[in-house]
């Protein structure tokens, strides 16, 4: 198939030019586009058959961009120091960079730092964020491999990096907007741990 391969370079240039692409992680196979393209996003969410109310992880290539694009209290810093890069999302504060659609207007953005070597470099080479949400249709089980990647989406993707992913569990999300920290979803890094991590040095 053409729109399949390892080409990190033609993967980057059809997510700048506003295409969907899907590539693996160290949880499950992701897809994803540009965090500033609305058209980009609208043809994701089309593909996705996914809920308008429902926002999209900004997936970033490194810890140290996290500050440009969200807030960062004392118990994000200690969960990102702690976690990240990692299997783990983090809601924060969105700085005014983020585009509305991305926060549906709530000033709340969901941050990953990925821990997979091919979906990193991808990312450094296209020096955008992505939205990034699991590649599957909204209702059906995360693709973990290429193969099933296909069978979802056949040719409707522009580019898939044909790679499998580690086929682990989805990350764990957590909301750092509130006073106290909430687990909206637990996946390999438990919620005691996290507890844990945000007790320590506390006096």
């Amino acid at each position: 198939m053409e729109n399949i391969g390892l080409d990190l370079n033609k993967a980057a240039s059809i997510l700048l030019d506003g295409g969907v692409v899907a590539f693996p992680t160290e949880t499950v196979m992701g897809m994803g586009v540009v965090f500033d393209n609305f058209n980009a996003y609208k043809h994701l969410n089309e593909l996705k058959g996914r809920p308008e109310d429902k926002p999209y992880t900004m997936m970033l290539g490194s810890v140290e961009e996290i500050e440009k694009y969200a807030y960062i209290d004392d118990d994000a810093k200690k969960i990102i120091n702690a976690f990240m890069p990692g299997p783990i999302t983090v809601l924060l504060k969105a700085r005014e960079n983020v585009p509305s659609y991305v926060t549906h207007a709530t000033n709340i953005v969901g941050i990953r730092v990925p821990d997979f070597d091919i979906v990193n470099k991808l990312l450094k080479i296209v020096k955008k964020p992505l939205l990034s949400p699991s590649a599957n249709p909204s209702g059906m089980p995360p693709a973990l491999d290429p193969k099933k990647v296909t069978v979802y989406f056949d040719k409707s993707l522009e580019y898939i990096i044909d790679y499998s992913s580690k086929g682990e569990l989805p990350s764990t999300i957590v909301d750092l907007t509130k006073d106290i920290p909430i687990i909206i979803r637990e996946g390999s890094i438990k919620k005691e741990l996290i507890f844990d991590t945000l007790k320590e040095n506390k006096v």
